[in-house]
């Protein structure tokens, strides 16, 4: 009889546990903090599963090619407009997300044209595409990491052949070199395109590497001096140094020319097995102690309003975090058509072959 209660209860326990449902999170890496996801997963009693990509593109090829069982993704705006038109995700049902009114109107307006009305996509977070560096290194070379100068320019480069990192995304790394020739990183305009690639190619062989997964491991480690990322990576590489008192600062700044800004948004897939648990984290994050760690842990700047009053003292004391939409000079970033992506996937691909 004992044996049989043990049974019946340990089947019991299995039962309970194939019940959890599970939420598939397709996200960025180091978008979300695990904290703030354990406390997701404690409040809802559900477990959430994260999958990663390295940049829009290759979320969109992934999902494009029949990738399916996730219930979110985090596309950045013109990601976002390109899962909209290609009908594969699922309108925001408002009703069910009283914190949405927390986001700030500013930045419902800058993604309204890539989502007209906010119908699909809750803004999570923005980034800026960036210089990050060793302070000590740059300091002492004299190189300006105010200006993409530093990263594109063969004069300062020079002084440090071989430790720069960069993105290996195009539409990142071709948007900077299109705004550090004064021109907008929204062209399609062949000679810009032509005229950018050039840039690149004259600064390839003084950079050590195209990265998007560890190239805050070779700032932090000393490996590289110089790269060109995301603020929000950065603000962590710079925080997890000073705790561990490295012998050397690091440190990200915005560019006089212009910054690519990325607004990242939570938008449901129109083939969810958890729809109603997907809103419910929505809107989870979207309250504002939720919502200030993006901030807190993850250095982005934040688009909800209610995450303010959370913030901590260094993510008040960090101008980038902290700098009102359009103070700067920050560019979101606009859909292309299909033809323009391969078309520029395979400029890219000439480019890191050195075509």
């Amino acid at each position: 009889m004992k044996s049989l209660v043990v049974a019946t209860w340990l089947a019991l326990v299995g039962m309970s546990a194939q019940a959890e449902p599970v939420l598939r999170l397709f996200n960025w890496n180091n978008e979300i903090a695990p904290a703030t996801l354990q406390r997701f997963e404690q409040h809802c009693h559900c477990k959430v599963v994260e999958d990663y990509y390295g940049d829009n593109e290759e979320m969109l090829d992934k999902l494009a090619g029949g990738s399916n069982g996730y219930d979110l993704v985090v596309p950045t705006s013109y990601a976002l407009q390109a899962l909209i038109r290609q009908h594969q995700l699922h309108p925001l049902d408002k009703a069910t997300l009283p914190n949405f009114k927390n986001l700030h109107p500013d930045y419902l307006q800058q993604n309204r044209p890539f989502d007209p009305g906010n119908r699909y996509g809750a803004p999570l977070l923005a980034s800026l595409t960036v210089l990050g560096y060793n302070r000590d290194k740059m300091r002492q070379l004299a190189i300006p990491t105010n200006s993409w100068a530093a990263v594109f320019e063969p004069r300062y480069l020079s002084r440090i052949k071989g430790k720069v990192a960069v993105l290996d995304s195009p539409r990142d790394v071709l948007g900077s070199a299109l705004l550090y020739l004064g021109k907008d990183p929204n062209s399609t305009r062949q000679a810009d395109w032509q005229a950018a690639a050039d840039v690149i190619r004259k600064a390839k062989p003084y950079w050590g590497s195209f990265n998007n997964q560890t190239y805050t491991k070779a700032l932090a480690g000393g490996d590289v001096w110089l790269v060109l990322g995301y603020s929000n990576d950065l603000y962590q590489v710079m925080n997890d140094g000073n705790a561990a008192k490295r012998p050397f600062q690091i440190s990200y700044s915005v560019q006089k020319e212009g910054n690519v800004l990325g607004l990242d948004n939570l938008a449901i897939l129109q083939g969810s097995s958890q729809p109603a648990l997907a809103q419910q984290f929505i809107n989870f994050m979207l309250d504002g102690r939720n919502a200030a760690d993006v901030s807190n842990l993850i250095g982005s700047i934040n688009p909800n309003r209610a995450a303010a009053p959370f913030f901590s003292t260094t993510a008040r004391h960090e101008p980038t975090i902290m700098m009102p939409p359009g103070q700067q000079k920050r560019i979101l970033l606009k859909g292309q058509t299909a033809a323009q992506r391969q078309q520029l996937e395979q400029l890219w691909h000439d480019i890191k072959l050195g075509h």
